[in-house]
């Protein structure tokens, strides 16, 4: 599946909005992207036209951004965009989205300090706590004695 991948660096426009889904969590929110350039006949920095795009996230993500983010700090956000139109009152608009993969703060304009966030779902991974009796795990008594075993032999 062919998708395109942006990463755009600026700062967030809106509040998060998020909501619970039968899914999982939701949140969106409007971020503004401003190019900067060096004007050199002036010798000033001068501001581009600011774009705007409605970043989406989900589940886990979504969760984080609400809790996480505010408006006017700068981020970095990288994700899938998408581009539709809609036509509304017989004018024809456009959208521009981004279904973020990830979200960061931009730390090269502040700092930053992280906070792993608490899982609230069992990782596939893990060993449920119902042993079958093919995958009876030894006791560290029993590793223990026959580490003692195999060092007296």
């Amino acid at each position: 599946m062919n998708e395109t991948l942006v990463t755009l660096v600026g700062n967030a426009a809106t509040a998060v909005e998020f909501r619970e889904t039968a899914t999982g969590g939701m949140a969106r929110f409007r971020f503004a992207v401003t190019p900067r350039r060096w004007d050199r006949e002036k010798q000033l920095w001068s501001d581009g036209r600011t774009s705007f795009y409605t970043i989406w996230s989900w589940r886990t993500l979504a969760a984080n951004l609400a809790g996480s983010v505010s408006v006017g700090e700068p981020l970095v956000v990288h994700g899938r965009l998408k581009v539709r139109e809609e036509e509304q009152d017989g004018r024809r608009r456009t959208f521009v989205e981004v279904e973020a993969i990830t979200v960061g703060h931009d730390l090269s304009r502040g700092t930053a300090a992280f906070r792993r966030a608490a899982r609230m779902e069992q990782v596939l991974t893990e060993r449920s706590e119902r042993v079958t009796d093919g995958d009876a795990e030894e006791s560290p008594e029993q590793l223990e004695q026959a580490g003692a075993m195999a060092a007296v032999s």
